[in-house]
């Protein structure tokens, strides 16, 4: 019951960007689920400026928000949704993918999301992490 409580609390704005980010992190989920990442880099850079224009920390914290309402929404799902959110803002953000290994030398990924030269998203783990590909908003290509 408080968490509905907080919700209602929410600014009307607030809600309604809650609301679309918890959509985009389950579309974003199940769409890295069963489509090739490929075909979710198209669809996210088909991503087009909305009327209304949120703050970048406003986005970040709706996506970190309402993941923790989709199951197995990890670092790749919420930076998708993140980039998304701060496209629809008006923001131009890159998508970076880094790579290290384990103390049992498996290898492990994790991707996080620059806007401007910050780390918006994901970047209390980034600096474990070799870059290995990034992808922004203006080209919608991978490096």
């Amino acid at each position: 019951m408080s968490k509905l409580k907080t919700f209602a609390s929410l600014s009307s704005q607030d809600r309604g960007l809650f609301l679309r980010a918890l959509f985009l992190v389950a579309a974003v989920r199940l769409s890295l689920f069963l489509l090739p990442f490929r075909v979710i880099q198209r669809l996210a850079a088909g991503a087009r400026r909305r009327m209304v224009i949120h703050p970048v920390g406003r986005c970040v914290w709706a996506v970190r928000a309402s993941s923790r309402y989709v199951p197995r929404a990890t670092c790749l799902t919420q930076a998708v949704a993140a980039q998304v959110l701060l496209t629809e803002s008006g923001y131009a953000s890159r998508i970076e993918i880094g790579v290290t290994k384990d103390e049992h030398r498996r290898f492990l990924a994790h991707a996080w999301v620059v806007c401007g030269e910050e780390i918006v998203i994901g970047g209390a783990e980034a600096d474990y992490y070799i870059p290995l590909a990034a992808w922004d908003t203006t080209s919608g290509r991978t490096n």
